[in-house]
């Protein structure tokens, strides 16, 4: 049996500052819209889990292109899985230009799910 991670081990999650100057996000569901099942679905594919762990986790900046996340994947691929992401309302997108930039949702989601995004930062992703 796997031990349990103590507070003091957990990885720590980055909420970076907003940007005063940020243009709308896209549609995405109310805070007291989204749901549970929905969320898990979304973060049942592990490339999503993925890209959700590493925005917590390794960001540099408030929000990211799909480029900065280095998936070798095709961009209609890329598409769907941010898409999907944020319709669940586990990441919020904004249009600059002709890109899309993403982070998650961590307000949002640890006032609806305590300790959802902790359990995705805990998570271990199997080697490649």
């Amino acid at each position: 049996m796997t031990p349990r991670t103590t507070e003091s081990e957990r990885p720590a999650i980055k909420a970076l500052p907003e940007p005063s100057d940020l243009p709308p996000p896209l549609p995405e569901p109310a805070v007291e819209d989204i749901r549970l099942e929905t969320v898990l679905a979304a973060l049942s594919d592990p490339l999503r889990l993925r890209i959700v762990r590493k925005l917590l986790l390794e960001s540099e900046k408030f929000d990211h292109t799909c480029g900065w996340f280095g998936l070798d994947r095709p961009k209609s691929s890329l598409t769907h899985h941010f898409k999907a992401l944020r319709e669940a309302g586990v990441t919020r997108q904004r249009q600059y230009g002709l890109e899309r930039r993403s982070h998650v949702r961590v307000a949002d989601l640890n006032a609806r799910f305590p300790g959802l995004l902790d359990l995705v930062a805990d998570w271990t992703p199997p080697e490649r």
